[in-house]
């Protein structure tokens, strides 16, 4: 445990980080099913929506340092190939 006060501090500041982050990672992670569903059944439309709701999103955790650059961009190419390919 940590004795300093200091390090108290920074105990405590390290757990709402934690707890920010895991929040802000799941959100992101909801919006990417949200866009697989839509693929999934079918529905262009959707699809499209979602995937436009999930970039924003993709790109915020990016700039709050929730996810690597390029793991976004991997994201986003692959699931704008998936809506893309759908049949209309």
């Amino acid at each position: 445990m940590a004795n300093s006060v200091s390090a108290r501090k920074r105990a405590r500041q390290a757990e709402r980080h934690r707890q920010r982050n895991a929040s802000l990672r799941s959100h992101v992670r909801t919006k990417i099913k949200k866009v697989l569903r839509a693929i999934e059944s079918g529905d262009k439309a959707a699809a499209q929506t979602a995937f436009q709701d999930a970039v924003p999103a993709i790109d915020r955790s990016v700039s709050q340092g929730i996810m690597h650059a390029n793991k976004a961009a991997r994201h986003k190419s692959r699931l704008n190939q998936h809506v893309r390919g759908m049949g209309d």
